[in-house]
């Protein structure tokens, strides 16, 4: 299998987790980002867990830490969600949440349902795609 399957895999596990700010334990409490640190640790990957965040995210600090990611690339919006990728959404005013797309769907943590969750991306939640970022290649 691929980096992408198995970080969805292990997105996956979080399924039903509760909702949780700052949450980084599946079962016990998740947010949207401890979803994306506990997939990439689970596939190999070194993510940068930045801590000490407020519940909405302001100031562009979701697309910093993203950016910041030594595994991870930033792709065009043009290109289409794949597999693995971690999708930064804007819900207000700015980006302040992430899940992890399955292909045709999104893994995350929402607090409005109260758990880890994962449904299609329907053109409600594509609307609100504000940057795509993928596994970058191992070499």
């Amino acid at each position: 299998m691929s980096i992408a399957h198995d970080m969805v895999l292990a997105a996956r596990e979080c399924l039903g987790t509760p909702f949780q700010h700052q949450g980084r334990v599946p079962g016990v409490g998740l947010d949207c980002v401890g979803v994306a640190i506990y997939a990439a640790r689970e596939v190999g990957l070194n993510p940068v867990d930045v801590q000490g965040y407020g519940e909405t995210p302001n100031n562009g600090a979701l697309r910093t830490a993203l950016n910041s990611q030594p595994d991870l690339e930033s792709v065009s919006l043009q290109d289409m969600p794949q597999e693995g990728d971690i999708l930064l959404f804007r819900l207000r005013k700015e980006p302040q949440h992430v899940g992890i797309c399955t292909g045709r769907g999104v893994i995350h943590a929402y607090s409005v349902v109260g758990i880890c969750c994962e449904h299609d991306l329907c053109t409600k939640w594509l609307s609100r795609i504000v940057g795509i970022y993928r596994v970058k290649e191992l070499t």
